[in-house]
C-alpha cells in the first residue's frame, strides 16, 4: 500500500516497523512488507508460538522467502518467518505498528479476530509509537465500537486510500449496547 510508504516513511523515517502477514480478507500487506525491506527497514512480524493463548512473540523478517506456513498449521494462522523467535518485548523497538482490523472507529477502537493476541502484544509498544489499524475503507466506522479495559486504542487508521490520524487518549462515548451506556 503506497499510502503507508508516503505517510509514514517521510519526513521522519521509522527504524523498526511491526506488521502483520495478511490472510483471508485482510488488506494484503506482502507488497508493503517487500517495499519496507527494500527501503532497509527492520520489519517484525508475529510468531504465534505453540498455540497458548498468551504466547506472544515476534520474528525478524529479512526477506520474503523466509515466510513459511508452520508444519501442521491451520489456514487461520498466518505464515511466519523462519529463524529465531523474539520475545514480546521486541515490540519495544517499534516506531510503527500495523495491526489488522475488521473495523476501527474514529476514537481508535479496533475489532480484530477476537483472540486478544494483538491487545496482549501491544502492551509492549513504546510511548510515541504509531499504532495503525489497517482496514478497508468501509471498515472505518463513525459509530463507536465497544471498548473493553484491555483494548489498546489505535492512533491511526490506514486504508488503501488514505491515513487518518487519531488524537491520543481520545475516550470514545459509551457504546449503545453497553450496559453502562447512559439512557435518555
Amino acid at each position: 500500500m503506497n499510502v503507508i510508504m508516503k505517510e509514514f516513511l517521510r519526513p521522519t523515517r521509522p527504524r523498526t516497523i511491526a506488521a502483520y502477514v495478511s490472510m483471508g480478507t485482510e488488506i494484503p500487506l506482502r507488497p508493503t512488507l517487500e517495499a519496507l525491506l527494500g527501503h532497509g527497514m527492520r520489519v517484525l512480524v508475529p510468531r504465534l508460538g505453540g498455540g497458548a493463548a498468551d504466547d506472544v512473540g515476534w520474528g525478524l523478517l529479512t526477506k520474503m522467502e523466509d515466510l513459511q506456513r508452520r508444519s501442521g498449521a491451520s489456514q487461520r494462522r498466518p505464515d511466519e518467518p523462519t529463524g529465531r523467535r523474539l520475545p514480546p518485548t521486541a515490540l519495544e523497538s517499534a516506531d510503527l505498528i500495523l495491526v489488522p482490523a475488521f473495523a476501527v472507529d474514529t476514537h481508535g477502537t479496533r475489532l480484530g479476530r477476537g483472540g486478544g493476541w494483538y491487545d496482549r502484544a501491544l502492551r509492549h509498544v513504546p510511548s510515541g509509537a504509531t499504532i495503525a489499524g489497517v482496514c478497508w475503507p468501509w471498515e472505518r466506522v463513525a459509530t463507536p465500537l465497544p471498548r473493553e479495559a484491555h483494548d489498546v486504542p489505535m492512533t491511526a487508521i490506514v486504508t488503501p486510500r488514505d491515513v487518518t490520524r487519531i488524537a491520543p487518549n481520545q475516550e470514545p462515548p459509551a457504546h449503545p449496547s453497553s450496559r453502562y451506556a447512559k439512557r435518555p
